[in-house]
């Protein structure tokens, strides 16, 4: 027989990872659903970005403002989903400004893009 405390702990555990990645999930079906991507490969990268943003960017956010009692509740585990949701749509509105960056100037190399870009953003 397991232990009760341990097992109960994973249950636990399993229930928040699946709060975080409802979060990302639903991040990519929202931009997903607002702006179509023009081809398979802009939507399997933006989609892949928008996962990892959503993750990554959610747990940073929640470190840095130290929310981690949150995750003691059930609303506050809730509230963090909603955390990692917002935190994954910023990828996709980089991504798909890439792509459209990228695909008006298909001639130039990426050195020449990314030349353009400092001279843009320093003047």
């Amino acid at each position: 027989m397991s232990e009760p405390v341990s097992s109960g702990l994973a249950g636990v555990g399993l229930v928040k990872i699946a709060g975080f990645l409802f979060g990302a999930t639903f991040a990519s079906i929202v931009v997903m659903a607002m702006t179509q991507p023009k081809s398979t490969r802009e939507w399997v990268v933006a989609l892949i970005c928008t996962v990892i943003a959503s993750i990554c960017g959610g747990a940073f956010v929640v470190q840095w403002f130290e929310l981690h009692r949150w995750a003691e509740v059930w609303e506050g585990s809730v509230a963090l989903a909603g955390l990692h949701f917002v935190c994954g749509l910023p990828a996709w509105v980089f991504v798909r400004a890439w792509f459209v960056y990228a695909e008006k100037r298909q001639t130039m190399s990426l050195t020449d893009m990314i030349r353009e870009l400092r001279e843009a953003l320093r003047g």
